[in-house]
């Protein structure tokens, strides 16, 4: 839905408000006409439940107002009389239209200063229940979302087991697109594994404003922009079209900004034709072979003190030689200096991947580019041979009707030989060079598709340890990003909840000797 499509609708549903309502309105004191007015109309409605008048802003934030219409449709119910459990379960299941036959067929008594103490302990746990789940999906949606590194493309840097804190508002929280979807999960509802959300209503895309920008070599989460199966990692659905914020979450180092070109060189990545220098904590991993004496490689060695955790195989037609997928240059270094180490040597991509975007060109992920990233406001040219870099943007991106009829390029029904972008774009790619699906294989991430910055490391855990070794101890409590080495604030946060125990105790122990002196 367009933003005049929801204005329209948001309209309807003020006159549908009038006409259910007015007589209540009456009934309570107020004036029939304040049931029409926008906004005011709900601010006097607050008064008439007795419920506050903050209540609503909750009532216009998307997917909180899903949550909480049903809440006012029950305490509009109770403060003219309604208060059985049938009448609960009747204005909930109608939509709230009970209250209009309620309006119009029943000579209903205003119940004046009305408690809102729930009457029962059932209602009390429900209401508890209701609250808590506000409050946790207004702190999910837009101040700080939990997170899990699923996959090795930041390696090193972020580890598979890495639990994290996502912040939304380093740049700009953005509002939920999909109006109708379960709270506080994505595209799944767990243990039932059924879709969380309905395709429509969209809300048009809004951002709020942000404390920065994305930069260059930061680590963020996005939405998957081609992501076209039923949830992450599904491979028996491909094909469905789902919308951007229920797109499966990935987490990638932004390498390109708006206006950037791009482009990689034996494995190097150059920017505006300057090689992107990577912060202290990154450690790019490249594939290797690593060739022996003949002597059987030392496996904990490998694992425990080199770190190598991807995959390691025998290379073919070369003996004592090994593929090592995913190896950081200090351990390249301290491999070479093994003494049953004879060589060890990089392994770049030396032929044609038609995988690589845009699709049309002899490149593979070593070796690609230059690539323009495209900022808002800025025109390129457009003929048969830049087509395939910005179609997507034309077509699923930025809306458009595209039609090629030989050389001839049309947009929105006019030939077309430049086009101007609506929005700015970022090119993403995982450190994990050679094991990471990124920006080189489904082009650029456009900013309606950021999601946050991820800002610290809560819990780490191993997936191929057992018991307390699975818990990396050194990395919980610890930030992303920053210099130097990451260091843990875990000792630190014990130190705060015991404090925070102590004093409790103290507190009620005090309180319990001036009972008994009393």
């Amino acid at each position: 839905m367009t933003a005049i499509q929801w204005f329209i609708f948001f309209l309807i549903l003020q006159v549908i408000h009038f006409l259910g309502t007015w007589k209540l309105y009456a009934k309570a004191g107020r004036k029939p006409w304040e049931a029409l007015v926008p906004v005011y109309n709900a601010i006097v409605l607050m008064k008439i439940i007795n419920r506050p008048v903050w209540w609503v802003i909750l009532l216009f934030i998307p997917v909180i107002n899903i949550i909480m219409a049903p809440v006012i449709w029950v305490e509009t119910l109770r403060s003219f009389g309604k208060d059985k459990t049938s009448d609960a379960i009747l204005g909930i299941v109608t939509l709230g239209f009970y209250i209009v036959y309620i309006n119009y067929t029943q000579d209903a008594d205003y119940i004046r200063d009305r408690s809102t103490k729930p009457k029962n302990q059932a209602s009390d746990v429900i209401s508890s229940i209701l609250f808590a789940v506000i409050v946790a999906t207004l702190v999910h949606t837009y101040v700080m979302q939990p997170f899990t590194i699923p996959t090795p493309s930041l390696e090193k840097s972020l580890l598979v087991g890495d639990y994290l804190f996502v912040s939304k508002f380093h740049y700009g929280a953005r509002t939920p697109m999909t109006e109708v979807a379960f709270p506080m999960v994505h595209d799944t509802i767990p243990v039932i594994n059924t879709k969380s959300y309905l395709n429509k209503p969209q809300i048009p895309y809004f951002r709020f404003p942000a404390f920065g920008e994305v930069q260059k070599n930061d680590i963020v989460v996005f939405n998957w922009p081609v992501d076209t199966v039923r949830y992450f990692r599904d491979t028996q659905s491909v094909g469905i079209r789902k919308p951007i914020d229920k797109k499966s979450n990935y987490v990638k180092r932004c390498v390109a900004t708006p206006g950037d070109s791009i482009q990689g060189k034996n494995g190097v990545v150059y920017i505006n034709g300057k090689e992107l220098i990577l912060p202290g904590r990154a450690r790019p991993q490249m594939t290797y072979i690593v060739t022996t004496d003949g002597t059987q490689l030392n496996e904990d060695f490998i694992r425990r003190e080199l770190q190598i955790t991807d995959y390691i195989g025998v290379y073919p037609n070369e003996p004592n030689s090994y593929i090592f997928q995913s190896v950081t240059q200090n351990a390249v270094d301290r491999l070479k200096n093994a003494p049953n180490i004879k060589s060890v040597t990089l392994q770049l991509a030396n032929v044609p991947d038609p995988g690589i975007f845009p699709y049309t060109k002899n490149w593979n992920v070593d070796n690609f580019g230059p690539i323009y990233v495209p900022q808002k406001g800025k025109t390129v040219a457009l003929n048969t041979a830049s087509l395939p870099f910005y179609k997507m943007i034309i077509t699923e991106y930025e809306k458009n009707d595209l039609q090629v009829i030989g050389d001839e390029i049309r947009i929105n029904g006019k030939v077309a030989t430049s086009y101007t972008f609506k929005d700015d774009y970022y090119w993403m790619m995982g450190d994990n060079r050679h094991n990471s699906e990124d920006s080189r294989y489904w082009g650029f991430v456009p900013e309606t598709h950021i999601v946050g910055k991820p800002v610290f490391i809560w819990l780490s855990l191993d997936p191929n340890a057992k018991g307390f070794a699975k818990i990396r101890w050194d990395r919980m409590f610890t930030t992303v990003s920053g210099e130097g080495q990451p260091q843990s604030y875990f000792r630190y946060f014990l130190v705060f909840v015991g404090l925070c125990i102590a004093l409790d105790y103290g507190i009620k122990a005090r309180k319990k000797k001036r009972m008994e002196n009393q």
